[in-house]
């Protein structure tokens, strides 16, 4: 079934990467928007690969995960509808970061650094929006990461003064 222009519009107001885009900008961002779509265990993009392009998730469920210097594989987040990753490819101009795993079947919509650009040069007041709500995002994680990290640490400290006293 094909999603009407209207449906995906509100879609994708709704995600935090087009929040508070005008609707003519929008037109031209949906223009520029290619749908991409995995089955279950497919892997979107992997961990140190060249990128140039975000996703934004329209259905589906991924999986985020990063390589530890052992090897292991270690789970990082999980990702749904209304999300969006691989901005830091875009900004940064970085391999990939992270590995990618769609977790059922999944629909994305990428958006190239080219497109990105595209849109720099054709409406530079959007452009602005979405590199503000990109930054919002990252924010948004780098808080979360350091609540985590935080909230290992006194894991680890209150395990530590347990292990003093028994020891």
């Amino acid at each position: 079934m094909a999603v009407s222009v209207p449906d995906l519009k509100a879609f994708l107001l709704a995600t935090p990467f087009f929040g508070g885009i005008p609707d003519q900008s929008l037109d031209l961002l949906m223009s520029m928007l290619v749908e991409c779509r995995f089955d279950t265990g497919a892997t979107v993009v992997t961990e140190g690969d060249p990128g140039r392009s975000l996703f934004i998730v329209k259905s589906g469920r991924l999986a985020v995960s990063k390589r530890a210097n052992s090897g292991s594989v270690i789970p990082i987040s999980v990702l749904e509808p209304g999300d969006f990753f691989g901005e830091m490819t875009l900004i940064e101009m970085q391999n990939r970061s992270a590995t990618v795993v769609a977790e059922s079947p999944t629909v994305l919509y990428e958006l190239t650094a080219q497109k990105l650009y595209a849109c720099y040069k054709a409406d530079i007041h959007a452009y602005v929006i979405v590199l503000q709500n990109i930054n919002r995002e990252l924010c948004r994680r780098l808080r979360r990461s350091d609540d985590r990290f935080a909230e290992h640490q006194m894991v680890t400290r209150s395990d530590q003064v347990i292990m003093r006293k028994d020891g």
